[in-house]
């Protein structure tokens, strides 16, 4: 990792299929800001979507450092900030919610009305050795907490939000669709919960036996899924594959929850009203995680509830960007958490 007197690197999306790796000079945190050293930065589908262009215009700005799950040691503070901070090892929420307006005085962060902002899509991100966020939003970690795993503690936090909408109950029948990253991450939190059944629903197998690991108790195929339907009490979908939405209410019984965390694109396949109604189902969407997701998902890292290290399974210098966002989104079945690290 480079020194403070070596600069700080950073890559820079100019615009779609278009980056450059640069070297700046350290930041400096202004007031109420924390300078963070980054150990280790997550790529996801939002940022492979924002590499090729594919990602809604109100939601990125470019030019800009992607980078939106990582963990790292607060490195320097600005002014009116607990010095104490430095040295701690920390993640932060990505959302720069307002904090004033209604939604936010209702602890609703993740909807904040005061405009969208967003680290590594509309702010600076961690694809680089170094950021800088406001300090009231890190969640500081345990001394040995280990930053390659807390990297993703970003989609854990969107998983908590999921569970806290789901609201599971002991014995309660249980499928999550979905066994990407969100996928497991839900299987372990959700098995905290005691479900009588954990089913996950994915087409590779391997990532069904993976599951399995995490507790799932039984791993089927989409087609096999289908024979289950109206069985399940909750259903938490994670896939944003097109059809996944729909799917995801078939296998929910009568009066059953719904909760959708997957991030569809335009053409995705709509929910059937009709079955909608007759069916009483309680649907629910996240979009990102509130501080008190965020807090629960740390809680649930620190105590061992979350094993988030098992996922990952590529890491790149920031100077390799290119080659490990193209592994994101490739289609390789053994293609899990791909991690850069500055």
């Amino acid at each position: 990792m480079s020194g403070p007197d070596a600069g700080s690197r950073a890559v820079v999306v100019d615009r779609p299929g278009r980056h450059r790796l640069v070297r700046r000079d350290v930041p400096v945190p202004g007031p109420g800001e924390a300078l963070v050293r980054v150990a280790a930065a997550g790529i996801c589908m939002s940022d492979r979507e924002l590499y090729d262009g594919h990602r809604d215009a109100a939601y990125v700005r470019y030019p800009v450092t992607p980078g939106h799950e990582w963990a790292g040691t607060v490195a320097a503070v600005g002014a009116g900030v607990d010095a104490g901070l430095v040295g701690r090892r920390t993640v932060a929420e990505g959302f720069r919610a307002c904090g004033t307006c209604e939604r936010c005085r209702c602890g609703e962060t993740s909807l904040c009305t005061g405009g969208y902002a967003e680290t590594g899509f509309t702010e600076p991100g961690a694809f680089a050795d170094h950021l800088t966020v406001p300090a009231r939003l890190l969640h500081p970690l345990a001394d040995d907490a280990d930053l390659r795993a807390a990297a993703l503690l970003e989609p854990a936090a969107v998983i908590a939000a999921a569970v806290r909408t789901a609201r599971p109950r002991p014995g309660e029948r249980i499928a999550v669709v979905g066994a990407g990253t969100l996928g497991m991450l839900a299987v372990q939190l959700l098995a905290a919960s005691t479900p009588a059944e954990l089913v996950v629903v994915d087409p590779r197998a391997a990532r069904g036996e993976q599951a399995r690991v995490f507790g799932a108790t039984a791993a089927l195929s989409p087609d096999e899924a289908k024979d289950t339907g109206g069985h399940f009490d909750l259903v938490v979908e994670t896939a944003g594959a097109p059809p996944t939405a729909a799917s995801s209410c078939l296998l929910a019984r009568r009066g059953g929850r719904v909760v959708l965390t997957g991030m569809f694109t335009p053409g995705a396949v709509g929910i059937d009203p009709v079955h909608l109604s007759l069916s009483q189902l309680e649907i629910r969407s996240v979009f990102g995680a509130s501080s008190a997701a965020w807090s629960e998902a740390v809680r649930a890292f620190g105590v061992g509830l979350l094993d988030p290290a098992a996922l990952i399974t590529h890491e790149f210098p920031l100077e390799e960007f290119g080659e490990a966002v193209a592994l994101v989104g490739g289609g390789d079945p053994k293609t899990g958490k791909v991690l850069l690290r500055p």
